[in-house]
């Protein structure tokens, strides 16, 4: 098996090699000198050294970690003792540490630090990480070993966990070909190794134009805009040499903000077009040629094992199980989310007709004239609530929620006494509130900077296992939010502070694991996000509003009146975030069912747009050419349905707690919750410990009551 931190930042997608020789070190010395491959110091179990992370030392890091594993490997499969479960899955799940290790450091670099000298690096490393998965999962005689077992405990079946590890780790290696000939595994490698190269090459396109395009502004063309946004966009300028301007970056935290408020339409079409047409501006950094070769390739591959299409392949082992069970639920939802933007766009364009606007409502009029349409149907003004949305607030809040339901309490260390990359990220200890038990620490990275992606996510520099003695967890969370000008608040709006608690759900689910063995930690992707999204609920409940929504200048809580407001605007412009979502998933699977051969993909999105009847009044949520889940990598590929699927599941169980005696609060069922939903992450069959914790499955009716759709009569 790869290395757990390899699969859990790379193999989703198998990323990432070519080899050229280095000085002639031995192992010792490169051991001692390169800080990568060091074990981890300190206190708290070990940290990583974040402080003597080298660009210059990635290379030869992640050489010598994959040469350790395949001489791990090699003794697993040439052992000539009998396979046992001690002997062969038990040793694959420890081997691999040093390149855990390495890639720790290597997710930083890539995620949070990119530099260009790391890019190259990568796209030197991505086939050689391609070719060293290949030598592992395509490894005959440790395959044989692994079916032995698998084969001996379906007749003798093991210990619940020691099973279920055996099945996945079987799953693993049969679904990336060991069982094919000699000829078409060396095909399937190559396959590989190509589209490790054409992931690299996508993302970095997409992190060139998030980069290089970035508006400038005037200060006569500040209409509409926040003080504290506009302060925000003049440090930003200022750090790009441009005084006296002011800087909308070609991000999601900056474009959002700025469609939403600015009065200067054409302004707004420019910063909607630069940021829609990432990866799309036909020049060298252009995606569409590359998203073409990895769909064929993609088919070429999952054709070698006898499927028809990708979606086949990828989803066997998912909770949706085949592509027309994923299809099915999503066009369920399709009809009411469209029919809700229609009556969205009929209010705005009424709107816009009574103030004197002569304009139709293009894509880029859609958050500014919603936002008036709040307004007025819901006298609820976004920029008001954000006054009392403050980041350390409603960092406070998550603490407090982990606290009432899993019973953590968050203590900041010591500056200083973690390294951390860079002076922005600061860590808490996190413990058990009643008996003081260590669980981990927690990393947070909250503000966007040149070379760290866009978006939000979590992720795990060590999780918890217990079958070599008990770990703890180091876990983090990273976002982009815009950094204030010194002195400012970080205010954020309602969207983005839901967005903070669904990723600190994932970290959450990270610290309240109870596994023994690390292939176990391995998510299921239409199930994964069920636990984060079910954590952005607890935002909006009274505990967390009367106590942690406070003005940031005056320090008072959050009026009753608006309160009010913001729970009755709940389902509004649900037709905009359901639509703009589900067009994006539904492409995903609609391209990965179609034929790759000679597929324009600029002309496949717009027909099946048409087809599905999207509405010209909005985009989908990642246009295919900068749809980094899907195309810098394989985690969500024919995956990203998997939100809405877990948005059924969140729906549902947020029913199971609007039941419960003391609600969202309530200790029983939030003791359910932690012990079959959070704690046994991929040990247990998903829908298994669903029905353990609800007493059923999900069902549809409870999404559709959320969202304020139309509930289906059956």
């Amino acid at each position: 098996m790869i290395s757990k931190a390899f699969k859990a930042t790379v193999l989703g997608s198998i990323i990432l090699f070519s080899s050229c020789k280095e000085e002639q070190k031995t192992d010792q010395q490169s051991m001692t000198e390169n800080s990568l491959l060091q074990e981890w110091t300190g206190p708290y179990q070990g940290v990583p050294a974040f402080d003597k992370m080298n660009v210059a030392d990635v290379k030869e890091a992640v050489e010598k970690g994959m040469e350790l594993q395949l001489q791990e490997i090699d003794a697993i499969a040439n052992n000539m003792t009998a396979p046992t479960f001690e002997n062969t899955i038990v040793a694959m799940e420890s081997a691999g540490k040093t390149l855990d290790r390495v890639f720790t450091y290597y997710g930083i670099l890539s995620s949070n630090r990119s530099t260009p000298e790391f890019r190259a690096v990568q796209a030197e490393l991505a086939p050689k990480l391609s070719e060293f998965q290949s030598k592992i999962s395509q490894n005959e005689k440790l395959f044989q070993r692994i079916k032995t077992v698998y084969e001996a405990s379906q007749n003798n079946p093991l210990e619940p966990q020691e099973q279920r590890v055996v099945e996945l780790t079987y799953k693993q290696f049969e679904m990336n070909g060991a069982n094919l000939d000699a000829e078409k595994k060396k095909r399937y490698a190559e396959i590989n190794k190509e589209l490790s190269t054409l992931y690299t090459q996508f993302s970095n396109n997409v992190l060139h134009d998030e980069e290089n395009y970035v508006t400038y502004l005037t200060k006569d063309q500040l209409g509409g805009l926040s003080d504290g946004f506009i302060k925000s966009a003049a440090k930003i300028a200022s750090d790009k040499g441009k005084d006296g301007m002011y800087a909308i970056t070609n991000t999601r935290s900056s474009m959002d903000p700025f469609l939403t408020y600015s009065t200067e339409r054409e302004l707004r079409k420019q910063v909607w077009e630069n940021y829609y047409s990432r990866g799309d501006n036909g020049d060298e950094y252009d995606n569409n040629q590359i998203i073409a070769e990895i769909l064929r390739l993609r088919k070429e591959r999952v054709g070698l094992l006898g499927y028809d299409n990708y979606a086949q392949w990828r989803l066997q082992d998912r909770m949706a199980k085949n592509p027309e069970n994923a299809m099915d639920l999503m066009l369920k939802v399709w009809p009411a989310a469209t029919a809700r933007v229609k009556e969205e766009v009929a209010d705005m364009q009424a709107v816009a007709n009574e103030l004197g606007d002569d304009i139709t409502i293009e894509p880029w009029d859609y958050r500014y004239y919603a936002e008036k349409v709040r307004k007025k149907k819901y006298d609820l003004d976004s920029d008001e609530v954000k006054q009392y949305l403050q980041l350390d607030k409603l960092t406070e809040a998550m603490f407090f929620v982990a606290g009432e339901i899993f019973n953590y309490k968050f203590t900041p260390v010591t500056d200083g006494s973690v390294p951390v990359f860079h002076e922005d990220v600061k860590v808490w200890e996190v413990t058990d509130k009643d008996s003081g038990k260590h669980i981990g620490l927690w990393y947070l990275d909250p503000y966007a900077r040149e070379g760290k992606r866009s978006g939000a996510w979590a992720t795990t520099y060590r999780s918890s296992t217990t079958f070599e003695g008990p770990t703890n967890v180091l876990a983090s969370n990273n976002s982009n939010f815009v950094k204030p000008a010194p002195g400012e608040a970080v205010l954020v709006s309602w969207d983005d502070a839901t967005t903070f608690f669904h990723e600190f759900g994932h970290a959450l689910h990270f610290f309240a694991a109870d596994v023994k063995y690390p292939t176990l930690q391995g998510g299921v992707r239409d199930y994964t996000e069920f636990q984060s999204q079910l954590l952005e609920r607890w935002l909006s409940t009274d505990k967390v509003i009367n106590q942690f929504l406070v003005h940031h200048e005056t320090g008072e809580p959050i009026p009753a009146a608006l309160v009010e407001k913001i729970k009755n605007a709940a389902t509004f412009n649900q037709g905009f975030g359901t639509t703009e979502y589900l067009a994006s998933a539904l492409m995903d699977m609609k391209l990965h069912l179609a034929d790759p051969t000679n597929i324009d993909i600029d002309k496949f999105e717009r027909e099946t747009l048409n087809e599905l009847g999207m509405p010209k009044e909005l985009p989908m949520r990642h246009r295919t050419p900068h749809f980094g889940h899907v195309f810098s990598g394989e985690g969500y590929a024919t995956a990203y349905y998997g939100y809405m699927w877990a948005d059924v599941l969140t729906s549902d169980a947020s029913e199971a707690f609007k039941e419960a005696p003391d609600g969202f609060y309530d200790k029983d069922v939030a003791e359910k919750l932690v012990t079959y939903l959070f704690a046994p992450r991929n040990a247990m069959d998903p829908a298994e410990a669903y029905r353990l914790f609800r007493g059923r499955d999900a069902k549809i009716e409870a999404l559709m009551r959320d969202r304020g759709f139309p509930v289906p009569k059956n």
